[in-house]
């Protein structure tokens, strides 16, 4: 005899939870088994899972369920129907091999994929301590915008993690520019140690998908002891979110030699207004070319473009102090890097126009320069270090 599922769900809860589960799931899987997402509905509510073999995620509901049982559809196409409905309850009925969907007026009906073939979703490795949701999610932003795109480097794919205590680091680089950001969390063992490399989209997604309202802590596993990162797992979990990814088994560049510690000039801009300046110059900037930065007597020059495309300029005041340069970025990195910084104001640091500067966020308080007259690099739990683009000539 078939299975019979059916139960009643709100509207709102369910697009939410099937909307998430969905987005980590491949639009192009190897196996077309791995588009569904599996909904397993019991007296205390519904568990939407989904798992790729690389990315898992599921997420609890509350629900009225008047036939318990596990169903499993297409995830972004049930997704796309829930989202299009009206706000009224939904009503999942499944009998044999076809799920029924009626809300209001309107009614779906979807072929059931087989259970059977469907992954077991992996166990959470044991928790390795907690972290302030806000604090989680801004460190991930920052660090996510320099990780690689080019999945033939995946060892540039990915962020970068040191444990060490309660001190927490995060890395990321894709060769042009570099993000660090570092900072405190509360690790289930005081002298919890761990190197990791983790997929950095599922890292991002995962933070952007948290409940901004939600001050609860999050649970980072990956193991206890010296097992910590053994599994090649990480286990992130809220009160009603799991995901589980893949480590990335690669060798993360060693980055700390490539971090200068101190400058032949130092200067700090507003950034709103620098930002304005930046997206107006680059107007005329070939193919997100290049834009040049004049830094001299307490201003900074923007130019950008030739004879063939027009040109432009910006002049912007600017603490400065050293030697002036002339210094040219990728603007799309420079914006980026700018967006990463959370002060009003950023500070540039340089050595050469042919040297990679840094940015970093503004304290308030500029080093002082040092007897051989170069200027120390200031302490910041945040640094941005960007290639700049070869001037012409």
């Amino acid at each position: 005899m078939d299975q019979t599922v059916s139960f009643v769900v709100p509207k709102d809860d369910f697009s939410s939870a099937l909307g998430w589960v969905a987005r980590s799931l491949p639009s192009k899987p190897t196996q077309p088994i791995l588009r569904g997402v599996l909904i397993n509905a019991t007296d205390d509510g519904l568990e939407l899972s989904g798992f790729d073999r690389e990315v898992s995620t599921r997420v609890r509901i509350n629900a009225e369920v008047d036939e318990p049982g596990q169903i499993l559809v297409a995830g972004k196409l049930a997704s796309d129907i829930v989202g299009s409905l009206s706000d009224k309850p939904i009503r999942i009925d499944y009998e044999g091999t076809t799920v029924v969907m009626t809300s209001g007026s309107s009614r779906f009906e979807l072929p059931a994929m087989t259970i059977e073939d469907y992954p077991v979703l992996p166990e959470l490795p044991a928790v390795t301590g907690t972290i302030d949701p806000h604090l989680f999610a801004e460190a991930i932003s920052q660090v996510a915008t320099a990780a690689g795109r080019d999945d033939t480097l995946p060892m540039l794919t990915g962020i970068h993690v040191e444990i060490d205590g309660e001190n927490m680091v995060m890395v990321a680089t894709d060769r042009f520019r570099l993000a660090v950001r570092s900072f405190q969390w509360n690790p289930a063992q005081a002298d919890a140690e761990a190197t990791l490399l983790i997929p950095a989209r599922t890292l991002s997604d995962t933070a952007r998908s948290l409940d901004s309202a939600s001050t609860d802590p999050i649970e980072i596993a990956v193991g206890s002891g010296e097992d910590i990162g053994r599994e090649g797992l990480l286990g992130i979990s809220t009160e009603t979110r799991h995901t589980t990814t893949r480590l990335l088994d690669a060798e993360f560049p060693k980055y700390r030699p490539l971090l200068p510690t101190s400058h032949t000039a130092i200067a700090t801009v507003e950034i709103g207004p620098l930002q304005d300046a930046i997206r107006r110059v680059s107007l005329v900037a070939e193919r997100n070319s290049q834009i040049r930065m004049d830094f001299k007597d307490n201003s900074v020059t923007l130019s950008a473009g030739g004879s063939d495309v027009g040109s432009a300029t910006e002049t912007l005041d600017c603490a400065f102090a050293g030697e002036p340069l002339v210094i040219a970025f990728n603007p799309g990195y420079l914006k980026e890097g700018l967006s990463a910084i959370h002060t009003p104001r950023v500070v540039f640091g340089f050595t050469m126009a042919s040297r990679p500067a840094i940015l970093l966020p503004d304290q308030g308080e500029l080093p002082e320069a040092r007897e051989d007259g170069a200027f120390p690099t200031p302490e910041t739990d945040f640094t941005y270090l960007l290639m700049p683009v070869r001037l012409p000539g």
